[in-house]
């Protein structure tokens, strides 16, 4: 595809377009109900973000991982005794995440919608394929995309990659993770914008590279039609 006169702008989905993260937290919340008679909330989360780490090679990153990754935490924590109900109940909170409704955050459709005349725009985000597919036909947006890109990581080759695919003249990533969604992408010559989310993973955690001049951030997606103008 050769999009020489404009841009490839490219949004993340999960806590950009729609709320995700609020309900691996409340998820959280009641793993550690669960398993209180165990171990200590604190101790438990820290245990199950070590075990969610070392299993990120394994099982990339959503939601199925995050519930085998309790499950073997709550086997770590009990020395291999916890209870099969509790394993049930594990099992039933990750189908609920699965199915909960999607709710796009404020602005999400207008900054897409506005945005669709100034070149290509790609969805990227990373996770299961079938749940961000889901994900997507809930939201109502898949037809304002040009493309979906749903990849198992977010590096710079994946940017490089996915930029050189539209030919764009520039190139722009929009996201809440500065890890995932901004670096890489400012390393892969595009810019990088930072929408801060109140809630975020803390593997996505990272220090904003303010100094870089083709960093931004932006309270809220309202303000990227008026950033993307500025910048063309």
């Amino acid at each position: 595809m050769s999009n020489r006169a404009g841009w490839t702008i490219g949004f993340d989905a999960d806590d950009t377009l729609w709320h995700n993260e609020r309900f691996f937290q409340l998820t959280q919340t009641r793993f550690a109900e669960l398993l209180r008679d165990h171990a200590d909330a604190d101790h438990l989360l820290d245990r199950l973000v070590a075990v969610e780490r070392r299993n990120l090679g394994h099982y990339g990153f959503g939601i199925k991982g995050f519930v085998l990754s309790m499950i073997e935490t709550a086997l770590e924590v009990t020395d291999g005794a916890v209870p099969a109900p509790i394993i049930a109940e594990l099992l039933a909170a990750g189908r609920e995440m699965l199915a909960h409704p999607i709710e796009l955050l404020p602005g999400a459709r207008a900054a897409v919608e506005a945005l669709s005349g100034h070149g290509a725009l790609v969805l990227i985000t990373k996770g299961d394929l079938l749940d961000q597919e889901r994900k997507l036909a809930q939201s109502g947006l898949g037809d304002l995309f040009d493309a979906v890109e749903i990849v198992s990581d977010k590096t710079v080759a994946t940017y490089t990659r996915i930029f050189a695919r539209h030919g764009a003249a520039q190139s722009l990533m929009v996201g809440n993770s500065l890890k995932s969604d901004v670096i890489p992408a400012i390393e892969a010559g595009g810019y990088g914008v930072h929408v801060p989310h109140g809630l975020t993973w803390a593997f996505e955690h990272a220090e904003a590279p303010r100094a870089h001049p083709r960093f931004r951030e932006i309270a809220t997606l309202g303000a990227l039609p008026a950033l993307v103008e500025a910048l063309s």
